[in-house]
């Protein structure tokens, strides 16, 4: 299949969903991702104002994520609602289990579906790929609970596949790093605060500011903090260690360390069973 017969295999698959209920409204669980900002430019090309995309607020979000979803909506026209979720007022959350994305997305999905019954948007679909099906992602099952499409997965789009047709859309973001929530950044165990949150938070802003590009995260381990990142960084990292280490240790960091093996997914699940400092 070429790309062009894949991206209107797509397009057939997304208004067959929403001729399903009848009304031809559509909504879309939006972050500012690569995959939720390829899935609502499509959307839109295909149900216009049927197409509403919804991004939701909360301490757990990154502000800087939050403008480049901005930029990204005001570029391409589309729809947008922001919601505020309270996901740190669920004690199953911020106790931080494994399975704390389910919880995490269980809160997304239910003020969404809310939303849609009060507007009339009966369809809820999220940015979930086919690669994303094969990873630790215990929101994919709370997706499920709140019958939510994942019309990408569903037709097995690969990441690849989104981040080329993206760029041929021109999508700004086509080759941008993942950036999953700041909550994924915490060890597993060690408590979901909106304190913590803002620690990692700002500290990879630090980082960007120091021209640290590619995958980074900032991972937190209780009182000290791991920085991951790409290994082509490694090397530039450790040249400014020196400003770095202050740095955390301002932010209220014991101790910083540099994980010599750079950034990898899923390196928290690893962690999950040793002893974690609250």
């Amino acid at each position: 299949m070429t790309p062009r017969s894949q991206l209107a295999a797509l397009e057939r698959h997304l208004a067959g969903l929403v001729r399903q209920d009848g009304k031809g409204r559509m909504m879309l669980g939006y972050s500012g991702g690569v995959d939720s900002a390829f899935l609502a430019v499509v959307a839109h090309g295909v149900l216009g104002d049927g197409l509403l995309a919804v991004l939701a607020r909360s301490a757990s979000y990154p502000e800087a994520q939050w403008r480049v979803a901005s930029d990204i909506q005001q570029r391409f026209g589309f729809p947008m609602r922001e919601i505020t979720t309270h996901e740190l007022d669920d004690p199953n959350y911020r106790a931080n289990p494994t399975n704390r994305c389910y919880f995490c997305k269980s809160e997304l999905w239910r003020r969404m579906t809310v939303l849609g019954m009060e507007l009339g948007f009966a369809v809820l679909i999220d940015g979930t790929n086919a690669d994303d099906l094969g990873e630790h992602r215990p929101g994919h099952r709370a997706a499920g609970k709140w019958r939510v499409h994942s019309p990408l997965a569903e037709l097995s789009w690969t990441k690849t596949m989104i981040r080329e047709q993206a760029r041929v859309l021109g999508i700004p973001i086509w080759d941008a790093p993942a950036a999953p929530c700041l909550a994924s950044r915490i060890k597993y165990g060690v408590t979901v605060t909106s304190g913590r949150l803002s620690q990692v938070e700002r500290g990879e802003a630090f980082l960007r500011a120091l021209g640290i590009a590619g995958d980074l995260r900032v991972r937190h381990l209780g009182n000290d903090a791991r920085i991951e990142v790409s290994p082509r960084e490694l090397s530039d990292v450790r040249r400014q260690w020196s400003t770095i280490e202050p740095a955390f240790q301002n932010l209220g960091f014991r101790h910083v360390e540099l994980d010599p093996h750079g950034y990898r997914r899923g390196s928290l699940l690893a962690l999950a069973s040793a002893p974690a400092s609250r």
